[in-house]
């Protein structure tokens, strides 16, 4: 296993305390690998193995199993004289596994990792039970850093720019970096990911009749990733197809899509008015692979895809991203994190004078102090334009200067 350390740093350090570790993210992102590799470092710091259980509740072992069975199980395995280190993963399969979780908490001497990837982990719902209880860790696919590390467990890295043209085009769902994929095997990998994501965790879950329906609003939204809309406008747009769908049917199914970590909802904030707006949001995708399983391949669709990477690298790094509004200018992304902000555009190329002007020319309206990035793929990208640090991306994804 390759050890994903940006992850179990973090969750190593609230081993011990009394708080749920919750892993949360889409499916086959890293998740149960991740909880696998907490538990080699809980026995390299000397936890004997008898004290780690661990379940797996996808195995058709545990199916059916209800919340009661599963505490009862459960307590006969755990001892009040020794403490016990509980690996939960995919719980959400369990109905009212929460209740469970606290009792566990409350009755017994025991250190608790759960993962889970839908709207049942979300943290609006997980916090109705768990309150004050527990520490949610969300989990991506690969960032650019660790697909590099992946790569080189099976092949000579010499050139990381030329790389990100590949994670481009790959993403970073860890099954597809195991070996040499061509993108026709990857993206069929991907598409099975995307279609257990889809039927299991939201048309079967909740229900959903139009399937053909749901899919003509997710193939928008993948069409039109680090664009502005609105469910209104997916709705026109579809009418306009003679497909008649509510404005309120679209959000549903936006919201739907979010809590299976399949999107990631980007407001738009008001610089000046120091403000969220409320109407066209952008949408990014959990993975790059995930538009070209479903749409197909594009070098046109890679000016949007860099955009989506930027985006994941920042949340992934703990910042709270929007879109930022100037007057009638847009700023790709506004980065907070305690306090402090980047101001980002994103652009494959800046061949033009055009495209210079447009790109500094935004930056340089906001009158601040905080770090401004541009940051594109153009081979000799570098250096300060009046304070405006120009970067290649592959370069700022792997940086730790932010």
């Amino acid at each position: 296993m390759i050890k994903r350390s940006i992850y179990i740093d973090k969750i190593m350090k609230y081993t011990d305390t009394p708080f749920v570790k919750v892993l949360t993210g889409v499916r086959r992102c890293g998740k149960s690998t991740i909880m696998k590799m907490i538990q080699e470092e809980l026995k390299r710091k000397g936890i004997h193995e008898k004290q780690i259980l661990s379940y797996n509740f996808d195995s058709m072992e545990y199916m059916d199993l209800t919340a009661k069975e599963l505490y009862q199980d459960l307590k006969e395995r755990l001892h009040k004289k020794e403490k016990k280190y509980l690996f939960l993963d995919e719980i959400q399969e369990i109905e009212g596994w929460e209740k469970v979780v606290n009792t566990l908490m409350t009755d017994f001497d025991t250190d608790i990792y759960v993962t889970g990837s839908n709207s049942r982990m979300m943290s609006s719902e997980i916090s109705t039970y768990l309150t004050g209880r527990y520490i949610s860790f969300q989990i991506f696919p690969l960032s650019f850093g660790e697909y590099l590390i992946f790569r080189e467990k099976y092949t000579t890295v010499s050139d990381v720019r030329t790389e990100l043209v590949r994670y481009v085009q790959f993403g970073g769902f860890p099954a597809i970096h195991l070996r040499e994929y061509t993108m026709e095997e990857a993206y069929l990998i991907v598409k099975d990911i995307y279609n257990s994501t889809i039927f299991t965790d939201i048309v079967k879950r909740n229900q959903i009749k139009k399937i053909d329906q749901l899919e003509r609003v997710i193939k928008y939204v993948f069409d039109n990733v680090g664009n502005t809309f609105s469910a209104a406008s997916i709705s026109k747009y579809l009418k306009s197809e003679n497909r008649q769908i509510d404005n309120e049917t679209v959000y549903g199914y936006l919201q739907k899509l979010e809590r299976a970590y399949i999107l990631h909802r980007c407001s738009r904030y008001d610089i000046k008015g120091k403000e969220l707006l409320k109407t066209q949001e952008k949408f990014y995708l959990s993975d790059p692979a995930l538009r070209y399983s479903v749409l197909g391949y594009s070098d046109n669709s890679a000016d949007a895809m860099l955009e989506n990477i930027v985006y994941l690298e920042l949340v992934r790094r703990g910042y709270e991203v929007s879109v930022g509004k100037l007057e009638n200018y847009e700023i790709d992304f506004l980065a907070v994190k305690l306090g402090e902000k980047l101001y980002i555009q994103v652009t494959k190329k800046m061949e033009r004078r055009e495209t210079e002007e447009r790109e500094y020319g935004r930056l340089l309206e906001i009158s601040d102090n905080y770090p401004k990035y541009v940051l594109t793929t153009d081979e000799f990208a570098g250096g300060n334009y009046e304070g405006i640090k120009t970067m290649h991306i592959a370069d700022f994804l792997l940086s730790d200067a932010y």
